[in-house]
């Protein structure tokens, strides 16, 4: 099967310049809003269809970087600096004469596709005319579009070097996308050309038939007018077709089986030659449940190179970390977790529903060891910072003490400030330094008592606010010590505090990361 090597984009969208590696299996793109993770779908999809109507209906305007535009709109104005848009897809070594060249803005020797936007030199003299206005639009409309293999050969929509389907979740309600989908599962269905041919050849004698047979009657009496059916290029058989399951149309199910369907029928052995597989956000409008099967559908797909937006922790996990390409709103770079180390991705696929997207999308990470640390952690950052976290932009995670290496590992290798809150369990502060050794950085710093005594939250809650917990805690029939109670009801005793311990001391190792986490 051929495969995408690498993407590159230049003044796309948000991209002024993005350069991306890509697995030959699976590529899972992670990112917020506005980060640019159905831009690079698009741009994919765009490549590879090959169509001029496609770029068109979405417009140029909408694919430029508005910040070149703006900036070359405030400038002298030059023709010679007119902002131009390329994509570029790399591909695996074909030795296909059409698609191998030097046609790159690399130029470096490799099997590829382009696509190219730039200004018409036919039109020179009236984009100089229109740039001159001072209060002039930007002339698109005198921009070509151009679709070349890295040899310098033209292609369009009808002769396609790599076959693939977009599935877009989230866009259900388009019509248009809904139309190009089934196109395209069918495209991919057929087993050659001159299938296709046949089809369209006998789908047009039917309609002629129709009106020969069926029409005849109504038409003889109606005189010098008669009743027919179009048959334009928007009412070929492409554009007729639907699919049906149990003979209610695809286009009539919910949302959620919609989804299922459509991915499904492009991981199927059916449609031939498959090569790319673009899916947006698959977990829109799925239950848990079905997102489930959704990721085992996926993953025992091995013939083709898939794509797949997420901002879902279930996806991005199940279907293995390390195949991660991460985006950020505020940055142009992507970042890829293929260093992560196996027993790290592992544990994700494995470990409960976690909150790793949380983690990887904040900018500051504070991890403590279970839910009673959890539940208090904002209390005490309103008493000690005189703000929540939340305004701090700080994102808390309650993990188990034997997992803090996972997440730690994934914060050392996308420098995520990230600092641990945990008891020391008895233990040395040098034994503690040499357990999170590995770890060590200035963007990972990890927060314990260093006091062997008090070696659990609970005992450091206790023995700096003994009043306030007898108050709180102390029953005529309590037979165990406070302190006790409090070690064997965690929860209750933290949620107590929360809702009751209006002047609470806050530990000072818990001081010291606070105050280090939000600088």
């Amino acid at each position: 099967m051929k495969k995408i090597k690498k993407l590159k984009l230049h003044n796309f969208r948000k991209f002024k310049n993005l350069e991306i590696d890509f697995d030959d299996d699976l590529n899972l793109l992670i990112g917020d809003n506005e980060a640019g993770k159905s831009s690079i779908l698009t741009a994919i999809d765009l490549v590879l269809s090959g169509s001029r109507t496609k770029v068109e209906n979405i417009g140029l305007e909408n694919l430029f970087n508005k910040d070149i535009i703006r900036e070359f709109l405030s400038s002298e104005r030059n023709n010679n600096y007119l902002p131009k848009l390329f994509l570029e897809l790399y591909l695996d070594e074909q030795n296909n004469d059409r698609t191998s060249g030097r046609n790159n803005s690399d130029n470096v020797e490799s099997d590829g596709l382009r696509l190219n936007i730039f200004p018409n030199d036919e039109y020179s003299k009236y984009i100089k005319e229109i740039l001159e206005n001072p209060d002039c639009v930007f002339p698109f409309e005198f921009y070509t579009i151009s679709f070349t293999t890295f040899s310098d050969i033209s292609y369009n929509s009808f002769v396609k070097h790599l076959k693939h389907i977009f599935i877009d979740n989230s866009s259900m309600n388009n019509e248009y996308a809904m139309k190009e989908y089934v196109k395209d599962i069918y495209n991919s269905s057929l087993t050659n050309t001159l299938e296709k041919y046949k089809h369209h050849h006998q789908y047009r004698h039917h309609k002629e038939q129709f009106k020969k047979n069926v029409l005849k009657d109504l038409n003889d009496r109606i005189g010098d007018y008669n009743f027919s059916l179009k048959n334009n290029s928007k009412s070929n058989l492409d554009n007729d077709l639907t699919i049906y399951e149990n003979e209610i149309s695809i286009d009539n199910k919910g949302k959620g089986k919609q989804a299922i369907i459509k991915t499904e029928l492009a991981l199927s052995r059916n449609v031939q030659d498959l090569d790319v597989l673009l899916i947006e956000e698959p977990e829109n409008h799925l239950s848990h449940v079905n997102t489930r099967l959704l990721i085992e559908k996926i993953k025992d797909s091995n013939s083709k190179q898939i794509f797949i937006t997420t901002h879902s922790n279930l996806i991005s996990t199940r279907l293995d970390l390390r195949k991660s390409i991460l985006l950020n709103s505020t940055d142009n770079k992507a970042i890829k977790l293929t260093s992560l180390p196996k027993e790290t991705a592992q544990f994700f696929i494995k470990a409960p529903d976690n909150n790793i997207l949380e983690f990887i999308l904040a900018r500051k990470n504070i991890l403590v060891e279970g839910d009673a640390e959890f539940m208090l952690i904002d209390k005490f950052s309103q008493k000690h910072l005189n703000n929540n976290l939340h305004r701090l932009e700080i994102n808390v995670l309650s993990v188990d003490g034997t997992s803090f290496s996972h997440y730690l590992e994934i914060a050392k290798l996308l420098n995520i400030k990230t600092c641990v809150i945990t008891d020391n369990d008895g233990q040395t502060k040098g034994e503690m330094d040499e357990n999170f050794a590995k770890y060590a950085s200035e963007n990972i710093k990890v927060y314990f008592d260093v006091d062997t005594e008090r070696k659990t939250f609970e005992i450091c809650l206790y023995q700096d606010n003994t009043a306030l917990c007898d108050k709180l805690f102390i029953t005529p029939k309590r037979k165990l010590s406070i302190q006790d109670y409090m070690l064997k009801n965690k929860t209750e005793s933290a949620y107590k505090l929360l809702l009751d311990g209006s002047n609470i001391e806050v530990p000072t190792y818990i001081k010291d990361a606070l105050r280090w986490i939000s600088q």
